[in-house]
């Protein structure tokens, strides 16, 4: 028995000192060392010992193992040193070569257009809230005095999930939510991404965002409306910027109207960008109507209030003289570098 462990141990070291790769070395170790290799097979075979020799063989097999073990453990430090100076001396590194430019994102201009508007409005004492983009039928119409029977609702302009539920098609219902609350005076903002079935052109888009203004408290008239919105224009164009209301119509509000601003491209005196007009459409807005604040549980006797809404893309596509609405969502790196 001492004889064929010595002819394992000689065998063993020649297979070590003769690889010339981890995979061989590795070979080696299940060859002799594995639960079918040579060193088990001798244990296996212990049953035709004498029993009084058993210990003695026992010692030799284990002794004849951690001397493989410890050639084989060297010799794959040897060559794994080797491999990293190898790879060491195959990847060296030119410092003086000149670094590769890292690029940093920033801000869609979408963002820098709502984060402009929300200063401004913060700064006049307006809370901005959020709003579900899941909304019910009663919140998104009814609640903001639009009648079933009403044309927004059809479902080629909604976008209905089931049942009572729809995507938002405008974030005046966080305004319900935040009057059905209860806590007068309001002045707030809701911004927010809203859904309407639009074929995708360059003004229309099937998902859009929203800012809607709503202010209500005791002895509010549309002066108020008039000298908030032309102070917000003013803060967003320049203080040059002059502004017009025209009559119009909305179901949550009476009286309603659509307001302008004057070209801050020309000043007012005609060009391509307000084609030729001198006034350029930025928003509506309105008193809210009576039976919006009686289904909300505000007393139209006692208060009042005014309601607007803006376009956030619409005051993107101006300010920064776009003129094509699917260039903000198309993630072209040219495009969205220039701001």
């Amino acid at each position: 028995m001492k004889e064929r462990l010595e002819q394992l141990k000689a065998e063993a070291l020649r297979q070590i000192e003769a690889s010339d790769a981890l995979e061989k070395l590795n070979e080696v170790r299940v060859s002799f060392l594995g639960k079918k290799g040579e060193l088990t097979g001798v244990l296996k075979g212990m049953k035709d010992v004498a029993p009084e020799e058993r210990p003695k063989v026992g010692q030799l097999v284990n002794d004849t193992r951690e001397q493989i073990e410890k050639v084989l453990e060297e010799a794959i430090r040897k060559m794994e040193k080797a491999a990293r100076e190898a790879q060491m001396r195959a990847e060296v590194i030119d410092v003086t070569l000149p670094a590769k430019k890292s690029t940093v994102g920033h801000r869609h201009p979408n963002t820098i257009a709502m984060e402009e508007v929300e200063r401004i409005f913060v700064g006049m004492g307006y809370e901005v809230v959020e709003g579900p983009e899941i909304e019910t039928d009663y919140y998104n119409f009814e609640a903001l005095n639009i009648p079933a029977d009403h044309p927004a609702k059809d479902e080629q302009d909604t976008f209905y999930i089931g049942g009572d539920f729809l995507l938002r098609t405008q974030t005046s219902g966080t305004q319900v939510h935040e009057m059905e609350k209860g806590k007068v005076p309001i002045r707030m903002l809701a911004p927010g991404r809203v859904f309407r079935s639009d074929e995708v052109d360059a003004t229309h888009s099937p998902s859009f965002h929203q800012i809607e203004g709503l202010v209500i408290d005791k002895h509010i008239t549309f002066a108020d409306l008039k000298g908030t919105l032309a102070e917000f224009a003013k803060e967003l164009f320049g203080e040059e910027t002059k502004v017009k209301f025209r009559p119009h119509h909305f179901n949550f509000t009476e009286p309603s109207a659509e307001m302008d601003v004057s070209c801050f491209k020309c000043g007012g005196s005609g060009c391509r960008f307000c084609k030729g007009s001198g006034w350029i459409e930025i928003l509506g807005c309105g008193m809210v109507h009576p039976n919006v604040l009686r289904m909300s549980k505000i007393d139209p006797e006692e208060y009042t209030g005014f309601a607007f809404g803006i376009g956030l893309e619409r005051i993107a596509l101006l300010k920064y003289e776009i003129d094509d609405m699917r260039l903000l969502y198309e993630n072209d790196v040219r495009f969205l570098k220039q701001f």
